[in-house]
């Protein structure tokens, strides 16, 4: 199915919602009860959902005691082993009073590259959700070297809604929408909607460095809501402390229109799955 205007989020086949750092970890760790919760209420109205959650170097940090981020790979990997293990088990115990139960599902850059582990994926995923389960993605951050990462969950929730053939993709943030400058500053309006192939050069989105233990940004997520969109997804950038409202399709947010005519998908294998 596609749709060109937000509303449409309501009634989709399948979403991929994207949560950062900065709404699942530390003092923002709470909000996961919320998160979930809209999930929930989309997965029960018959919706298909799949998170990316960013999250586990910043979870697992206090276990290390760690004061902040650490700048070597080796303790990233150490942290993200721990807070991995960790973000998972309290995304499960908020999903418990609905009955669902969530399928961990940590991918590589070179995962989604290499035809043969990208056609294991897709038919992984698409199992887990025939099966009504709701995938959580992450970044295998514990075996995933600089030469190869994401760089940012944005992009990595772009190519699992590719994957999955989504209907739909949702940026959380910290923002209610996107700015043309970054909000605070003179002149800084908010965008409410990108049509496909909109150019996008004289607007400011900022550092793709937001706080002390994530990456991302306005930056990340323009980038990858025309990747999506580029697929035939519809985007939407909005607050996590929105997140219902967006997957009930509200008016808010910015929209990223897709492309009304997408390139046909890559060919990646039959996927063979039981009938529901």
């Amino acid at each position: 199915m596609s749709f060109s205007a937000r509303q449409g989020i309501r009634t989709a086949r399948r979403v991929v919602v994207k949560v950062g750092t900065s709404s699942n970890s530390g003092e923002t760790a709470e909000k996961i009860g919320p998160i979930v919760d809209a999930l929930a209420a989309a997965h029960g109205r018959g919706t298909e959902v799949v998170l990316v959650s960013s999250g586990a170097i910043a979870t697992g940090m206090p276990f290390l005691q760690l004061d902040e981020r650490p700048s070597d790979l080796a303790t990233q990997q150490a942290a993200a082993a721990v807070g991995q293990n960790v973000l998972i088990y309290r995304y499960q115990a908020a999903l418990r009073e609905y009955r669902i139960v969530a399928g961990q599902v940590l991918l590589t850059a070179g995962d989604l590259e290499n035809p043969t582990h990208r056609s294991n994926a897709r038919r992984a995923m698409e199992r887990l959700l025939g099966l009504r389960i709701l995938p959580i993605v992450n970044e295998n951050d514990t075996v995933a070297t600089h030469e190869i990462r994401f760089g940012d969950n944005d992009r990595l929730a772009a190519m699992v809604a590719q994957l999955v053939g989504a209907d739909a993709l949702v940026l959380l943030s910290d923002i209610e929408c996107l700015y043309t400058r970054p909000p605070g500053e003179p002149g800084a309006t908010p965008i409410r909607r990108v049509a496909y192939g909109d150019d996008l050069h004289g607007f400011e989105f900022g550092s793709v460095v937001v706080n002390s233990v994530g990456t991302g940004g306005a930056a990340t997520k323009v980038s990858a809501a025309r990747l999506a969109a580029a697929s035939g997804i519809g985007v939407l950038v909005t607050s996590a402390d929105l997140v219902d409202d967006a997957l009930s399709g509200a008016d808010i947010g910015t929209w990223f229109q897709p492309n009304p005519e997408p390139a046909a998908p890559a060919a990646t294998g039959p996927v063979r799955t039981a009938h529901r």
